[in-house]
């Protein structure tokens, strides 16, 4: 099992709840609302790019759009290996969970 790391998982997850409208500014905006911080888009093409290339995503460009002045967006989809990555790492942090007292946030202010 190669376990990705959090940012990745984090990314995947974006995408995958995105399904056919998953493009830079979406999922910039989903890992936004999730986590409270934005990523740099510099970082976040860098991220996509590099998890393109250990297939766990593909990317295509869209048909050409009027309200970008006729230019395409680049898409993002979950391959099945990022979906089984996905599934991998649910299955570990459920193992690492297990038997530990139920913590959150707002639990230790």
């Amino acid at each position: 099992m190669a376990l990705i790391t959090r940012s990745e998982e984090f990314l995947l997850l974006a995408v995958w709840r995105l399904q056919q409208n998953a493009y830079a500014v979406t999922i910039h905006e989903q890992l936004k609302k999730a986590m409270g911080k934005s990523w740099a888009f510099g970082a976040l093409f860098v991220s996509l790019e590099r998890l393109v290339k250990k297939e766990l995503l593909v990317s295509e460009l869209s048909d050409p759009t009027p309200e970008r002045g006729g230019r395409s967006k680049r898409m993002y989809r979950v391959t099945e290996e990022g979906l089984r990555a996905l599934a991998e790492v649910k299955e570990a942090e459920k193992a690492m969970w297990a038997d530990l007292p139920e913590i959150t946030a707002s639990k230790l202010r």
